[in-house]
Protein backbone atom coordinates (compact mmCIF):
# COMPACT_ATOMS: atom_id res chain seq x y z
CA UNK A 1 0.00 0.00 0.00
CA UNK A 2 0.96 3.53 -0.73
CA UNK A 3 2.71 5.76 1.97
CA UNK A 4 0.61 8.07 3.00
CA UNK A 5 1.15 11.59 4.83
CA UNK A 6 -0.83 13.12 7.95
CA UNK A 7 -0.30 15.79 9.69
CA UNK A 8 -1.62 16.51 13.31
CA UNK A 9 -1.58 20.18 14.53
CA UNK A 10 -1.02 21.12 18.46
CA UNK A 11 -2.99 24.05 19.38
CA UNK A 12 -1.62 26.55 21.29
CA UNK A 13 -3.46 26.03 24.49
CA UNK A 14 -1.95 22.33 24.65
CA UNK A 15 1.20 23.68 24.01
CA UNK A 16 0.99 26.15 26.87
CA UNK A 17 -0.37 23.25 29.21
CA UNK A 18 2.99 21.30 28.29
CA UNK A 19 0.69 18.24 26.88
CA UNK A 20 3.11 17.79 24.21
CA UNK A 21 5.42 14.88 25.23
CA UNK A 22 2.36 12.84 25.98
CA UNK A 23 0.73 13.71 22.35
CA UNK A 24 3.49 12.74 20.43
CA UNK A 25 4.30 9.49 22.76
CA UNK A 26 0.87 8.58 22.26
CA UNK A 27 0.97 9.29 18.29
CA UNK A 28 3.98 7.21 17.59
CA UNK A 29 2.84 3.96 20.02
CA UNK A 30 -0.15 3.96 18.69
CA UNK A 31 -0.44 4.35 15.08
CA UNK A 32 3.25 2.73 14.39
CA UNK A 33 4.22 5.90 11.93
CA UNK A 34 7.20 7.51 11.56
CA UNK A 35 7.60 10.92 12.59
CA UNK A 36 9.47 12.56 9.31
CA UNK A 37 9.26 16.65 10.32
CA UNK A 38 7.91 19.03 12.46
CA UNK A 39 7.98 22.52 12.38
CA UNK A 40 6.78 25.42 14.86
CA UNK A 41 4.29 28.26 13.66
CA UNK A 42 3.09 31.71 14.42
CA UNK A 43 0.13 31.28 11.95
CA UNK A 44 -0.84 34.62 10.11
CA UNK A 45 -4.23 35.63 10.04
CA UNK A 46 -3.83 34.88 6.30
CA UNK A 47 -3.14 31.37 6.56
CA UNK A 48 -5.83 31.03 9.58
CA UNK A 49 -8.64 32.61 7.51
CA UNK A 50 -7.53 30.25 4.71
CA UNK A 51 -7.30 26.96 6.98
CA UNK A 52 -10.55 27.71 8.72
CA UNK A 53 -12.27 27.90 5.52
CA UNK A 54 -10.96 24.27 4.82
CA UNK A 55 -12.57 22.90 7.96
CA UNK A 56 -15.91 22.24 6.61
CA UNK A 57 -16.33 19.25 4.98
CA UNK A 58 -19.18 16.43 3.87
CA UNK A 59 -15.92 13.81 4.34
CA UNK A 60 -15.76 14.39 7.86
CA UNK A 61 -17.15 11.93 10.45
CA UNK A 62 -18.10 14.30 13.00
CA UNK A 63 -21.58 16.49 12.22
CA UNK A 64 -21.96 19.76 10.95
CA UNK A 65 -21.96 21.67 14.30
CA UNK A 66 -19.20 20.10 15.15
CA UNK A 67 -16.67 20.97 12.23
CA UNK A 68 -18.22 25.01 12.73
CA UNK A 69 -17.13 24.59 16.31
CA UNK A 70 -13.71 23.54 14.42
CA UNK A 71 -13.55 26.08 12.29
CA UNK A 72 -14.55 28.91 14.83
CA UNK A 73 -11.89 27.62 17.16
CA UNK A 74 -9.22 28.22 14.55
CA UNK A 75 -10.01 31.58 13.61
CA UNK A 76 -10.68 32.87 17.74
CA UNK A 77 -7.74 30.68 18.72
CA UNK A 78 -4.48 30.38 16.13
CA UNK A 79 -4.92 33.14 14.80
CA UNK A 80 -2.73 36.40 16.21
CA UNK A 81 -3.93 37.75 19.51
CA UNK A 82 -6.32 40.75 18.67
CA UNK A 83 -4.96 42.68 21.12
CA UNK A 84 -1.15 42.54 21.16
CA UNK A 85 -0.89 41.13 17.33
CA UNK A 86 0.89 38.47 19.02
CA UNK A 87 1.19 35.63 16.94
CA UNK A 88 0.37 31.97 18.85
CA UNK A 89 2.46 28.91 19.24
CA UNK A 90 1.52 26.19 17.15
CA UNK A 91 3.30 23.10 16.56
CA UNK A 92 2.44 20.70 13.11
CA UNK A 93 3.47 17.53 12.89
CA UNK A 94 4.01 15.04 9.86
CA UNK A 95 3.81 11.34 10.06
CA UNK A 96 4.38 8.54 7.56
CA UNK A 97 3.06 5.42 6.66
CA UNK A 98 0.55 3.28 5.24
CA UNK A 99 -3.15 4.31 5.80
CA UNK A 100 -1.17 7.47 7.97
CA UNK A 101 -4.48 9.66 7.92
CA UNK A 102 -6.68 6.61 9.06
CA UNK A 103 -4.35 5.48 11.33
CA UNK A 104 -3.82 9.27 13.30
CA UNK A 105 -7.24 10.01 13.06
CA UNK A 106 -8.16 6.92 15.16
CA UNK A 107 -5.52 7.74 17.97
CA UNK A 108 -6.93 11.73 17.99
CA UNK A 109 -10.62 10.68 17.96
CA UNK A 110 -13.35 13.16 17.34
CA UNK A 111 -14.94 15.34 19.50
CA UNK A 112 -18.35 14.31 21.47
CA UNK A 113 -19.86 15.62 24.55
CA UNK A 114 -20.75 11.97 26.11
CA UNK A 115 -16.72 10.98 25.96
CA UNK A 116 -16.53 8.73 29.18
CA UNK A 117 -12.91 7.90 28.69
CA UNK A 118 -9.62 8.30 28.16
CA UNK A 119 -9.40 6.35 24.60
CA UNK A 120 -8.23 8.42 22.25
CA UNK A 121 -6.36 11.88 22.89
CA UNK A 122 -9.15 13.70 22.20
CA UNK A 123 -10.78 12.07 24.96
CA UNK A 124 -7.81 12.73 27.60
CA UNK A 125 -6.95 16.08 26.43
CA UNK A 126 -10.17 17.68 24.62
CA UNK A 127 -12.83 19.14 26.32
CA UNK A 128 -16.53 19.93 25.42
CA UNK A 129 -18.94 20.93 27.99
CA UNK A 130 -22.39 22.38 27.12
CA UNK A 131 -24.93 24.10 29.25
CA UNK A 132 -28.12 22.57 30.35
CA UNK A 133 -29.55 23.97 27.33
CA UNK A 134 -27.29 22.21 24.87
CA UNK A 135 -25.26 25.74 24.00
CA UNK A 136 -21.42 25.01 23.81
CA UNK A 137 -19.75 26.24 27.69
CA UNK A 138 -16.20 25.56 26.41
CA UNK A 139 -14.34 23.82 23.59
CA UNK A 140 -10.79 22.94 23.14
CA UNK A 141 -9.82 20.30 20.61
CA UNK A 142 -6.59 19.78 21.47
CA UNK A 143 -5.04 18.59 18.41
CA UNK A 144 -5.95 18.64 14.77
CA UNK A 145 -5.82 16.72 11.82
CA UNK A 146 -7.60 15.89 8.42
CA UNK A 147 -10.71 13.24 7.83
CA UNK A 148 -9.35 11.75 5.26
CA UNK A 149 -5.95 10.99 2.40
CA UNK A 150 -7.49 14.00 0.02
CA UNK A 151 -8.25 16.52 2.70
CA UNK A 152 -4.99 15.82 3.96
CA UNK A 153 -2.97 16.74 0.99
CA UNK A 154 -4.74 20.10 0.07
CA UNK A 155 -4.34 21.25 4.17
CA UNK A 156 -0.67 20.39 4.04
CA UNK A 157 -0.04 22.25 0.59
CA UNK A 158 -1.84 25.03 2.25
CA UNK A 159 0.81 25.11 5.48
CA UNK A 160 3.32 24.33 3.46
CA UNK A 161 2.84 27.52 1.60
CA UNK A 162 3.24 29.14 4.76
CA UNK A 163 6.06 27.79 6.15
CA UNK A 164 8.60 30.19 5.60
CA UNK A 165 6.83 33.15 6.28
CA UNK A 166 4.57 31.69 9.36
CA UNK A 167 7.40 28.76 10.58
CA UNK A 168 10.41 28.01 11.51
CA UNK A 169 11.73 29.89 14.47
CA UNK A 170 8.49 31.61 16.35
CA UNK A 171 10.75 34.59 18.15
CA UNK A 172 7.60 37.10 18.50
CA UNK A 173 5.13 34.76 20.44
CA UNK A 174 6.18 35.40 24.16
CA UNK A 175 6.23 38.32 26.59
CA UNK A 176 8.34 38.72 29.52
CA UNK A 177 8.27 40.47 32.35
CA UNK A 178 10.17 44.01 33.21
CA UNK A 179 13.84 42.58 34.57
CA UNK A 180 13.44 39.21 32.82
CA UNK A 181 15.75 38.43 30.34
CA UNK A 182 15.13 35.13 28.21
CA UNK A 183 18.04 32.82 26.77
CA UNK A 184 17.50 29.92 24.43
CA UNK A 185 19.10 26.71 24.74
CA UNK A 186 19.52 23.49 22.14
CA UNK A 187 18.27 20.19 22.49
CA UNK A 188 18.71 17.13 20.85
CA UNK A 189 16.58 14.08 21.92
CA UNK A 190 19.23 11.45 20.75
CA UNK A 191 19.21 8.44 17.92
CA UNK A 192 18.91 5.80 21.06
CA UNK A 193 14.80 7.24 21.77
CA UNK A 194 14.13 5.85 17.88
CA UNK A 195 15.22 2.86 17.66
CA UNK A 196 12.08 1.37 18.23
CA UNK A 197 8.29 2.92 17.88
CA UNK A 198 8.12 3.67 21.42
CA UNK A 199 7.14 6.61 23.61
CA UNK A 200 10.40 7.85 24.96
CA UNK A 201 10.99 11.10 22.66
CA UNK A 202 7.50 12.31 24.46
CA UNK A 203 8.48 11.35 27.43
CA UNK A 204 11.32 13.57 27.34
CA UNK A 205 9.88 16.27 26.00
CA UNK A 206 7.41 15.69 29.01
CA UNK A 207 10.09 15.70 31.64
CA UNK A 208 11.56 19.12 29.98
CA UNK A 209 7.89 20.77 30.81
CA UNK A 210 8.35 21.06 34.04
CA UNK A 211 11.17 23.68 33.45
CA UNK A 212 8.09 26.20 32.55
CA UNK A 213 10.11 26.98 29.25
CA UNK A 214 8.76 27.14 25.65
CA UNK A 215 9.11 25.55 22.68
CA UNK A 216 10.02 27.80 20.11
CA UNK A 217 11.26 25.35 17.24
CA UNK A 218 11.51 22.24 16.47
CA UNK A 219 12.73 19.72 13.92
CA UNK A 220 13.46 16.30 13.01
CA UNK A 221 16.86 16.40 11.87
CA UNK A 222 19.32 13.58 10.57
CA UNK A 223 22.66 14.44 11.55
CA UNK A 224 25.31 14.28 8.79
CA UNK A 225 29.12 12.92 9.11
CA UNK A 226 30.01 16.61 8.71
CA UNK A 227 27.79 17.89 11.14
CA UNK A 228 28.19 15.58 13.99
CA UNK A 229 32.00 15.83 14.15
CA UNK A 230 31.39 19.86 13.92
CA UNK A 231 28.86 19.63 16.95
CA UNK A 232 31.62 16.97 19.29
CA UNK A 233 34.27 18.75 18.06
CA UNK A 234 35.10 20.81 21.11
CA UNK A 235 35.47 17.02 23.04
CA UNK A 236 37.62 15.71 20.44
CA UNK A 237 40.65 17.01 22.15
CA UNK A 238 39.33 15.98 25.67
CA UNK A 239 39.10 12.43 24.76
CA UNK A 240 42.19 12.12 23.58
CA UNK A 241 44.30 13.38 26.51
CA UNK A 242 41.67 12.50 29.61
CA UNK A 243 41.48 8.96 28.58
CA UNK A 244 45.59 8.68 28.72
CA UNK A 245 45.58 7.42 32.51
CA UNK A 246 42.89 4.82 32.34
CA UNK A 247 44.13 3.31 28.98
CA UNK A 248 47.49 3.11 30.39
CA UNK A 249 46.56 1.32 33.45
CA UNK A 250 44.37 -0.82 31.28
CA UNK A 251 47.21 -1.85 28.79
CA UNK A 252 49.34 -2.22 31.91
CA UNK A 253 47.33 -4.81 33.36
CA UNK A 254 46.88 -6.78 29.72
CA UNK A 255 50.26 -6.75 29.01
CA UNK A 256 51.71 -7.65 32.47
CA UNK A 257 49.14 -11.05 32.62
CA UNK A 258 50.20 -12.07 29.20
CA UNK A 259 53.65 -11.53 29.41
CA UNK A 260 54.25 -12.36 33.28
CA UNK A 261 56.20 -9.27 34.37
CA UNK A 262 55.98 -5.75 36.02
CA UNK A 263 55.34 -2.64 34.30
CA UNK A 264 57.09 -0.07 35.52
CA UNK A 265 55.60 3.23 35.98
CA UNK A 266 57.28 5.55 33.56
CA UNK A 267 56.84 2.71 30.91
CA UNK A 268 52.84 2.94 32.29
CA UNK A 269 53.09 6.68 31.29
CA UNK A 270 54.52 6.21 27.96
CA UNK A 271 51.71 3.62 26.96
CA UNK A 272 49.20 6.37 27.89
CA UNK A 273 51.07 9.00 25.75
CA UNK A 274 50.87 6.67 22.82
CA UNK A 275 47.69 4.53 23.48
CA UNK A 276 45.80 7.60 24.96
CA UNK A 277 45.23 9.72 21.97
CA UNK A 278 44.29 6.37 19.68
CA UNK A 279 41.59 5.91 22.50
CA UNK A 280 40.31 9.15 22.23
CA UNK A 281 40.12 8.83 18.22
CA UNK A 282 38.41 5.84 18.27
CA UNK A 283 35.87 7.06 20.89
CA UNK A 284 35.09 10.48 18.94
CA UNK A 285 34.64 8.18 15.90
CA UNK A 286 32.14 6.16 18.10
CA UNK A 287 30.12 9.13 18.88
CA UNK A 288 30.18 10.24 15.27
CA UNK A 289 28.55 7.35 14.36
CA UNK A 290 26.24 7.26 17.12
CA UNK A 291 24.47 10.15 16.01
CA UNK A 292 24.84 10.02 12.31
CA UNK A 293 25.18 6.51 11.28
CA UNK A 294 28.98 6.21 10.39
CA UNK A 295 32.14 7.80 11.06
CA UNK A 296 34.57 9.69 8.29
CA UNK A 297 36.70 6.88 7.56
CA UNK A 298 32.96 4.85 6.57
CA UNK A 299 32.25 7.43 4.48
CA UNK A 300 32.78 8.24 0.47
CA UNK A 301 33.48 11.75 -0.36
CA UNK A 302 29.58 12.53 -1.14
CA UNK A 303 28.05 10.91 1.63
CA UNK A 304 29.81 13.45 4.09
CA UNK A 305 27.30 15.55 4.16
CA UNK A 306 24.30 14.41 3.21
CA UNK A 307 21.67 13.62 6.16
CA UNK A 308 22.13 10.45 7.75
CA UNK A 309 20.62 7.22 8.82
CA UNK A 310 20.04 8.42 12.59
CA UNK A 311 17.54 10.35 14.01
CA UNK A 312 17.07 12.97 16.44
CA UNK A 313 14.78 15.82 17.36
CA UNK A 314 16.08 18.93 17.51
CA UNK A 315 14.20 21.74 20.07
CA UNK A 316 15.01 25.56 20.38
CA UNK A 317 13.66 26.35 24.30
CA UNK A 318 13.36 29.58 25.44
CA UNK A 319 13.24 31.25 28.67
CA UNK A 320 14.47 32.44 31.78
CA UNK A 321 17.46 30.67 32.64
CA UNK A 322 16.82 27.95 29.93
CA UNK A 323 20.17 26.75 29.89
CA UNK A 324 19.86 25.79 33.98
CA UNK A 325 16.25 24.96 34.38
CA UNK A 326 17.45 22.32 30.65
CA UNK A 327 20.32 20.89 32.41
CA UNK A 328 18.84 20.69 35.63
CA UNK A 329 16.00 18.18 34.58
CA UNK A 330 18.29 16.59 31.79
CA UNK A 331 21.06 15.65 34.88
CA UNK A 332 24.54 14.34 34.53
CA UNK A 333 26.32 12.98 31.43
CA UNK A 334 27.07 9.74 33.52
CA UNK A 335 23.47 7.95 33.59
CA UNK A 336 24.98 6.10 36.38
CA UNK A 337 25.39 9.50 38.20
CA UNK A 338 22.11 11.34 37.59
CA UNK A 339 19.74 11.46 40.30
CA UNK A 340 15.59 10.23 40.15
CA UNK A 341 13.56 12.03 37.96
CA UNK A 342 15.96 13.61 35.68
CA UNK A 343 16.19 12.02 32.15
CA UNK A 344 19.19 10.38 31.72
CA UNK A 345 18.22 8.24 34.90
CA UNK A 346 15.36 7.74 33.62
CA UNK A 347 15.89 6.99 30.18
CA UNK A 348 19.74 6.76 29.78
CA UNK A 349 22.16 3.45 29.31
CA UNK A 350 25.77 4.85 29.57
CA UNK A 351 28.00 8.02 28.95
CA UNK A 352 26.98 8.44 25.07
CA UNK A 353 23.77 6.54 24.68
CA UNK A 354 22.60 9.09 27.30
CA UNK A 355 18.91 9.95 25.59
CA UNK A 356 19.34 13.75 25.05
CA UNK A 357 21.82 16.38 24.75
CA UNK A 358 21.48 19.94 25.85
CA UNK A 359 24.00 23.41 25.36
CA UNK A 360 26.13 23.81 28.50
CA UNK A 361 26.40 27.72 27.74
CA UNK A 362 25.18 30.55 25.96
CA UNK A 363 28.43 30.34 23.79
CA UNK A 364 27.85 26.51 23.06
CA UNK A 365 24.37 26.86 22.36
CA UNK A 366 24.93 29.95 19.48
CA UNK A 367 27.15 27.25 17.97
CA UNK A 368 25.27 23.78 18.23
CA UNK A 369 22.20 25.77 16.93
CA UNK A 370 24.00 27.35 13.81
CA UNK A 371 25.33 23.34 13.00
CA UNK A 372 21.86 22.04 13.73
CA UNK A 373 20.09 25.23 11.83
CA UNK A 374 16.50 23.73 13.67
CA UNK A 375 14.64 26.26 11.70
CA UNK A 376 16.03 24.57 8.16
CA UNK A 377 12.29 23.96 6.51
CA UNK A 378 12.41 19.90 6.15
CA UNK A 379 8.50 20.37 6.77
CA UNK A 380 8.05 21.85 2.99
CA UNK A 381 10.86 19.63 1.89
CA UNK A 382 8.95 16.59 3.06
CA UNK A 383 5.44 17.78 1.61
CA UNK A 384 6.99 18.59 -1.88
CA UNK A 385 8.31 15.35 -2.32
CA UNK A 386 5.28 13.46 -1.93
CA UNK A 387 2.59 16.02 -4.24
CA UNK A 388 5.14 17.78 -5.95
CA UNK A 389 6.71 21.62 -6.37
CA UNK A 390 3.90 23.75 -4.50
Amino acid sequence: MAQQLAYVIITPYTLHKSRTGGIIARLITRTGLELVAARMFGPSNELVQKYSEAIISANDPQDRHIQELIRDYILQNLAPDPKTQRPRRVMVLLFRGEEAVRKVRSVIGNISADRRGGETIRDTYGDLILDEKGGVRYFEPAVLAAPNNEEAEIKLKLWAKYSDTDGGLVTRTLAYAPGEVPQRTLVLIKPDNFRFATGRPGNVIDFLSRTGLYIIAIKVHRMSVTQAMDFYGPVKEVLRTKLKDSVAARAKAVLEKDFHFKIPAAEEKQLGEILGPISGDNQFDNIVRFMSGKSESECEPAQINAPGSEKCIALIYEGVEAIRKIRDVLGPTDPSKAPPGSIRREFGSNIMVNAAHASDSDESAMREMKIVNVPENIFKTTIEEAYGKL
